[in-house]
């Protein structure tokens, strides 16, 4: 049997995604930030926030932050004195990403190309692995949270922020029918590219429930396993101990 998995509502062949995932973010990579803000009127600031605030990045850890191309988590851990490697399989988001912390004067972040599921890094190297709103688009879920296992020291935390369900009674229907019918047009009037948040709103739908994806962390290996929810589970900070 073919090995087969979604792609938004689609089911597509395994070996198509990473290359349909690509063109997506490579189609939304200058836009990217600014479509972020439109669709959550600014509220991915406070996420992210929050979610570097979970991690306490510390001066001296080495921290890898991946699928985090255009730089709106190594940014913040950064000012924290920690050493970031930012990583992501989408060069152009990459590009996004140098580009910005030109702008800011941000130096000493390290850049590099890397395919989630695959780490070319060695094993026990990092002392935190952060994902923010990448895992959902991986291939094989259970692969990168186990080379997320694999490059972590021992005592090393995994932390992921993605969005999931809303469990506020009124508001997941209040947002379905926006993100559905609304975020594509919002992304055809700011990045001329409606199809692309189509898919991206889509995966969110297709991504596992809380508990389901915590349990995907916990076979991975992780200890002490946590889902934090935002807005009744809109958006879930998970983390784990790699003990």
């Amino acid at each position: 049997m073919s090995d087969t998995v979604s792609f938004g509502y689609e089911e597509i062949d395994a070996g198509e995604k990473e290359q349909r995932v690509g063109a997506v973010f490579s189609s939304v990579a200058r836009k990217y930030d600014v479509m972020n803000d439109a669709m959550s009127a600014g509220m991915h600031r406070l996420w992210k926030d929050k979610f570097v605030r979970r991690v306490k990045p510390r001066e001296g850890e080495q921290v890898l932050d991946m699928a985090g191309g255009t730089g709106d988590i190594a940014f913040r851990m950064a000012r924290h004195g920690a050493s970031i490697t930012v990583s992501d399989i989408n060069q152009d988001m990459l590009d996004v990403g140098i580009d910005r912390a030109m702008e800011r004067g941000i130096d000493g972040l390290v850049w590099s190309r890397q395919n989630a599921e695959e780490l070319s890094f060695p094993d026990r190297f990092f002392d935190a692995y952060t994902i923010a709103f990448g895992i959902r688009n991986v291939t094989h879920i259970d692969k990168a949270l186990a080379e997320a296992f694999r490059v972590l020291k021992y005592g090393g935390r995994f932390f992921c922020l993605e969005f999931s369900t809303t469990e506020w009674p009124g508001f997941k229907e209040v947002y379905d029918s926006y993100s559905h019918k609304l975020v594509p047009k919002i992304g055809q009037m700011i990045a001329g590219d409606a199809e692309s948040y189509r898919y991206l709103i889509e995966s969110i739908r297709r991504f596992p429930p809380m508990p389901e994806f915590e349990a995907m962390i916990r076979k991975a290996g992780f200890k002490h396993t946590k889902v934090e929810p935002i807005m009744g589970g809109l958006v879930a900070i998970h983390s784990g101990w790699k003990v």
